[in-house]
């Protein structure tokens, strides 16, 4: 029985090692991998947040923060703090969520998404694995991308810098 316990207890503290951060391999990549429990996640978001970013929720449109959010700087997930966008790649859709033409390189991946009967592509942070939202092949500028967001998956980040 003690033989049981102590491998059982190897396997968790060896599991458990991880599943702490660890720097990203791909040079594409500089980010901190956080592969987190849901419970070290309830802890952390709060439940709106929790929702949408672990449960792969979205918000009501035309609700979130930063929607209409316009300022200079960069938008941060708001789970493990990774920048994901400039301010330089948002602008204004209509479609009711924040928009972007371009993440930043390396912070999100995208996954094929068949929920509710439909298919898109998701969008998820690299870093702590949460959804952000969807991205759509009908973008107004060059890159005909638009990174549908919700806000409160980010946090922002003001660029003090006077122009």
């Amino acid at each position: 029985m003690k033989k049981l316990l102590a491998t059982l207890s190897l396997v968790v503290l060896v599991t458990a090692c991880g599943q702490g951060t660890k720097e990203s391999n791909d040079k594409n990549q500089t980010l901190i991998e956080m592969k987190k429990t849901d419970e070290y996640w309830k802890d952390k978001l709060d439940p709106e947040a929790f929702r949408i970013l672990r449960q792969k929720g979205t918000e009501y449109p035309h609700t979130g923060e930063y929607n209409l959010h316009f300022e200079n700087g960069t938008y941060l997930c708001v789970a493990c703090k990774e920048p994901l966008f400039t301010s330089t790649s948002k602008f204004r859709s209509d479609c009711g969520w924040p928009s972007f033409d371009r993440a930043i390189e390396g912070k999100i991946r995208n996954e094929h998404d068949a929920s509710l009967g439909m298919s898109r592509t998701e969008i998820i942070c690299n870093s702590c694995d949460g959804h952000l939202g969807h991205v759509f092949r009908d973008g107004p500028t060059d890159t005909e991308l638009r990174y549908c967001v919700n806000s409160v998956a980010l946090n922002f980040s003001e660029n003090k810098k006077k122009k």
